[in-house]
């Protein structure tokens, strides 16, 4: 017997493992809260990692602040290139990512039994890197919206994905910072520091357990893609 997400869904909001962000306002879409019973399963799941992490001799830990220097983020390319293609239909004013939206009809395909076209669409989409690549397969593969039905598409952007934000009182380019949208330049940053202070050798690992934002164009499938969640790394440096 299958069960469909929105059980899973109404199941853990009604046991107080999981509810919607602010929900007495309508929710904010892609932020959960864990409850009573999710907050203690997310608890034991940490500690059971953080255990099987650091009880090691060759691995150390390390809580890195979520703001640090832009230009970590400019050095890493995450300005210029942590970014996902977004597409808007005119017609139903709902926002896709290109990528996405192409891989969603390519899955159609197949089910219709149309595998050569499908195949043809996969090799395309694999090529694709700029806006006007996106475009171009969705507008000659004619695919269309799936609320409107529509091709009213406008032009494929980049939409960067993390978080912007500004540190004083005054907000201009020189106090622009963003919220972390991974937990890795953390540990890549402070590398020399629990080198020195650790006074280990190479081979050996920083592991980390910490939030991460990412403003994605559509959050969907319950907790599988959120703005705000929390990651568990580790990177060993050999």
């Amino acid at each position: 017997m299958s069960v469909s997400l929105d059980t899973i869904m109404a199941l853990a909001k009604r046991r107080g493992f999981v509810f919607q962000s602010s929900e007495i306002y309508g929710g904010l879409n892609g932020c959960w809260d864990f409850g009573p019973l999710g907050v203690e399963l997310l608890r034991n799941i940490k500690e059971q990692w953080w255990r099987a992490m650091t009880l090691r001799d060759d691995i150390e830990g390390l809580d890195a602040a979520i703001l640090m220097h832009p230009r970590t983020w400019e050095a890493s390319g995450h300005v210029e290139q942590f970014a996902d293609p977004m597409i808007d239909n005119r017609t139903s004013k709902a926002r896709y990512r290109a990528d996405t939206l192409i891989e969603e009809f390519i899955e159609r395909l197949r089910k219709k039994g149309k595998h050569d076209q499908a195949v043809a669409l996969e090799a395309r989409l694999r090529t694709a890197t700029t806006p006007d690549d996106f475009y171009a397969i969705i507008t000659e593969a004619e695919i269309p919206d799936p609320v409107s039905g529509t091709r009213d598409w406008t032009p494929v952007r980049f939409f960067n994905l993390m978080f912007k934000t500004f540190v004083g009182p005054v907000e201009d380019a020189s106090s622009v910072v963003y919220l972390r949208p991974e937990t890795a330049q953390g540990i890549f940053v402070n590398f020399k520091n629990v080198l020195d202070a650790s006074r280990r050798k190479l081979p050996f690992g920083i592991a980390q357990i910490g939030k991460a934002f990412r403003n994605e164009i559509n959050t969907k499938y319950f907790l599988y893609r959120t703005r705000e969640f929390e990651q568990m790394e580790m990177q060993y440096f050999i």
